[in-house]
């Protein structure tokens, strides 16, 4: 056998090379289903197969990538003859590579170089078991007959990470590894073979080894995903597409451990069929190859996939598992169907917004999609378009609701023809009609409705200046409820001035004041009264009526002088008064005006003339050369265009005055005729006269505020002033004359002292001198002791010439008030000797507050 059980065998190298360099060359194999070339020209085995004794031939195909140049070579394969012991000892001889030539460097003959050898690429299986090291190929230099040589080896895995992988004896030259190689992580080693002399010169160009890692079945398949999730539309035709699923393989993907075949094992549900879907064993594409797909009855496939490799060799292969499910997504392949033929609802009347009946369909597709979602239509039964149908997004029951109210006296019952249809169409080909029909069947509710005026409002014309009593009109209303047998009442609802009157069952309307268009309460002519009529149903329902007066104007009201003030200056000239007339009625009832000057009293025409201007104005000027100032009240006869016309006095109160040269008042009475009315006068006095009250309210406040100030200053502490103070006594005594002082001690004060201690002057005791004690007049004693006048001016001399004095007089107190006054006591004046004469009897005629006064006085000697 030339190939073992899971490996490719090797066979032998090919190397293409001239003189040019090396070329990019691309193998092909005469016989490739049995034999197989590597890019680097390495021959393998692809299967298993006996070999006869006789020579196998194939060609082995190389061509230039670059210049497309072809060449082919033979190669023959024989069977290995038995080895012999010694035979076997001289095939497990290490394979020797010898370095090329070098040229002499000071041979002056001209020799020819060798070109530099090819060396095969090594080939070295992974995952190899040893013994290790494992020797390779031995590296020789053919002159070390002449020298002695050193050997080494640089690149990666010798010198450069991973480093110890590849080792070589510097004194043989042999080239061994150290332990297993895994291709998975380093598929090719390059390095490099080096020959040194004993001093470390180079005698021989390094060569490149390059050493193959030869791939083997190590590794199992691994999926992207455990689970894969994919979908499919319900109804699918075969062939349709689901999904794709990729698993991969850490080995060689050129060989074929690492060439990758899928299938499905098993399929979950197996309906309707066991082998719904496929799987293209080299992409992982999973496609539909049976009809039936239905959501309805299988929502979800699961597939359990496999994928092995070694091209999916169930003997040699590798291989592993993944999931896969399969959602069958919902199409619209189920129209909505009602659950009953007939519906009923009933709905009262004149109710909008009422759910009316409740429509139930069954779908078979998934719920809340719009293969699901049913939408409603009213077909026939509804031509005034009073009922519309809304889906509820939950239950997707059809409600149907009245949007126009609905009259029982018109319409007792509706019977409505509904389909029901989803939101997207049928899926193609589905034989299920697009929607399903139904009937609902609704019926009306009679109701107590409002009674209604009609006309609504309603219009009359009439005369103003109607008497009470007379009937306008009637004002009645309907009822709609025809069916029903009810009666209805009227009562007045509004009606501002009480005008009005409405009969409570026949609906006559009557006056019970007199009409007057001028009133307040009509406006633009138009008087407006709301009635009310009830009925006596259950419940009891009334409606209220409006209704208007157009009040026709006849000439009722007399015309008014406007305005009703004027000023002018005490001469005809430089102004007039011009003045109008002010009329409540309306065309032909007021202008144009007549205006005239009444015939008394005699002095209106002899001091005024007035002027018609036009229909509406005239003019009132002074007829005398001067009229003295003040205000004077002008009649004015006033007649407008009424039929019959309607005439009146008017007074205009006119104000005479002083003028300037431009014809303006200039008297301080003016400002009556300015406008200001009595009120605004009165109104302006009563302000000045509060504001005094307040001015002298303020000025008596202040002054009690500086009486108690001084009050306060008097009861202080004497202990804290040093000034004079007002002694206090506990006995006041019987009088003057029941005490007796020595008055010496005031008309003579010198002799209470001794003169030594006696001072310069007299000194108060609330004085503060500040500077040197001045000199002070001597006081010259009283020629007569009892002169207490002199004392006293004395003192005030004193007091006068005192600098140290306060600016302001100071209460002084004396210890004697002398003796009794000489004058006699008023009790010995004897009243009743001057008018003692008098008679009081009078006083008894004044009234009962005056006797007890004529009884002391008129009672004689008692």
């Amino acid at each position: 056998l030339l190939a073992t059980k899971g490996q490719l065998c090797t066979l032998l190298p090919l190397k293409f090379s001239n003189c040019n360099g090396k070329r990019k060359v691309q193998y092909e194999s005469s016989e490739p289903a049995d034999f197989k070339v590597d890019e680097d020209g390495m021959v393998y085995a692809v299967r298993s197969f006996p070999l006869s004794a006789e020579q196998a031939r194939f060609l082995i195909y190389a061509q230039d990538k670059e210049t497309q140049e072809k060449w082919q070579v033979a190669v023959k394969l024989s069977l290995k003859p038995s080895l012999t012991d010694e035979s076997a000892k001289e095939s497990q001889e290490i394979e020797e590579i010898v370095f090329p030539r070098q040229l002499a460097k000071n041979s002056g003959s001209l020799q020819r170089q060798k070109r530099d050898w090819v060396i095969p690429p090594i080939n070295l299986p992974e995952n190899s078991r040893g013994p290790f090291p494992q020797e390779l190929v031995r590296i020789r230099s053919d002159r070390d007959k002449n020298l002695s040589l050193r050997y080494s080896v640089t690149g990666p895995g010798a010198d450069q990470p991973p480093t110890g992988i590849f080792i070589i004896n510097p004194i043989s030259g042999q080239l061994s590894v150290t332990k297993p190689l895994d291709r998975e992580l380093i598929a090719r080693f390059h390095l490099r073979a080096h020959a040194v002399d004993i001093n470390g010169n180079q005698v021989e160009n390094p060569i490149d080894i390059v050493i193959n890692v030869i791939d083997m079945n190590d590794n199992r398949p691994e999926f992207l995903h455990q689970v894969w999730n994919g979908s499919v539309p319900e109804g699918s035709k075969p062939g349709t597409y689901v999904m794709t699923v990729t698993a991969i393989d850490a080995d060689d993907p050129n060989a074929l451990n690492g060439m990758l075949r899928y299938r499905i094992l098993s399929q979950a549900p197996s309906t309707p069929s066991p082998n719904m879907f496929t799987i293209n064993n080299e992409t992982g594409d999973i496609i539909t190859v049976a009809a039936g797909l239905d959501r309805e009855k299988v929502q979800q496939y699961t597939l359990i996939i496999q994928a092995t490799d070694m091209e999916g060799n169930p003997t040699y292969g590798l291989s592993n598992t993944a999931t896969a499910v399969i959602t069958v997504t919902d199409v619209n392949d189920n129209p909505p169907e009602f659950t009953a033929m007939t519906f009923y609802g009933e709905v009262p009347e004149n109710r909008v917004d009422v759910i009316v009946a409740n429509l139930t369909v069954t779908d078979k597709d998934q719920p809340h999609t719009p293969a699901w979602n049913a939408v409603y239509r009213i077909s026939s039964g509804d031509p005034t378009g009073r009922f519309a149908i809304q889906t509820d997004p939950n239950s997707n029951d059809g409600l149907v609701t009245v949007v126009k109210p609905i009259d029982f006296e018109s319409n007792r019952m509706f019977v409505l023809t509904v389909a029901a249809e989803n939101q997207v169409p049928l899926a193609k080909g589905i034989q299920h009609p697009p929607q399903s029909t139904a009937t609902v069947s609704v019926t009306v509710i009679d109701v107590n409705e409002n009674p209604y005026f009609a006309p609504n409002p309603k219009i009359i014309r009439q005369e103003e200046g109607l008497h009470a009593g007379t009937m306008l009109t009637t004002f009645t209303a309907q009822d709609p409820d025809r069916y029903m047998q009810q009666n209805i009442r009227y009562t007045k609802l509004y009606d501002p001035a009480n005008w009005l009157k409405i009969d409570p069952i026949n609906g006559q309307i009557t006056t019970i004041a007199v009409l007057d268009r001028e009133s307040p309460n009509v406006k633009n002519n138009i008087y407006n009264a709301t009635f009310l009529a009830s009925d006596n149903g259950i419940p009891p329902m009334s409606g209220t009526g409006t209704l208007q007066i157009y009040l026709l104007d006849i000439n009722d009201n007399a015309p008014q002088v406007l305005p009703q003030e004027a000023e002018t200056c005490e001469t005809p000239e430089p102004n007039s008064i011009n003045i109008t007339a002010l009329d409540y009625d309306i065309d032909p009832n007021a202008g144009p005006f007549a205006f005239d000057l009444p015939l008394s009293p005699v002095t209106i025409k002899r001091n005024w003339t007035i002027t018609r201007l036009n229909g509406d104005f005239a003019q009132l000027n002074l007829k005398i050369k001067f009229l003295e100032a003040g205000i004077y009240e002008v009649p004015i006869i006033i007649t407008d265009s009424g039929n019959p016309p309607k005439s009146n006095i008017s007074i205009l109160r006119v104000k005479v005055c002083q003028c300037d040269s431009n014809g303006d008042c200039t008297d301080v009475d003016r400002i009556v005729g300015a406008g200001l009315g009595t009120g605004a006068i009165i109104a302006i006095l009563l302000c000045i006269i509060i504001l005094l009250i307040l001015v002298l309210m303020f000025v008596v406040w202040m002054k009690r505020r500086d009486k108690e100030r001084q009050a306060k200053q008097l009861l202080i502490d004497p202990e804290d002033d040093v000034r004079d103070n007002i002694l206090k006594y506990d006995e006041e005594g019987g009088g003057e004359e029941d005490q007796d002082y020595d008055l010496s001690q005031l008309q003579q004060p010198d002799t209470v002292e001794p003169d030594a201690i006696k001072p310069v002057g007299i000194r108060r005791l609330d004085e503060r001198p500040i500077h040197a004690e001045p000199q002070y007049p001597v006081r010259s004693a009283a020629p007569h002791p009892g002169d207490i006048g002199d004392f006293i001016n004395e003192g005030l001399k004193a007091a006068d010439n005192d600098p140290t004095a306060p600016p302001y007089d100071s209460l002084l107190v004396f210890d004697y008030e002398g003796s009794g006054s000489t004058a006699g006591s008023l009790s010995s004046l004897n009243s009743s000797s001057s008018g003692g004469e008098q008679s009081y009897d009078y006083l008894n005629d004044w009234g009962p507050r005056f006797k007890k006064l004529a009884d002391m006085y008129g009672g004689g000697d008692d």
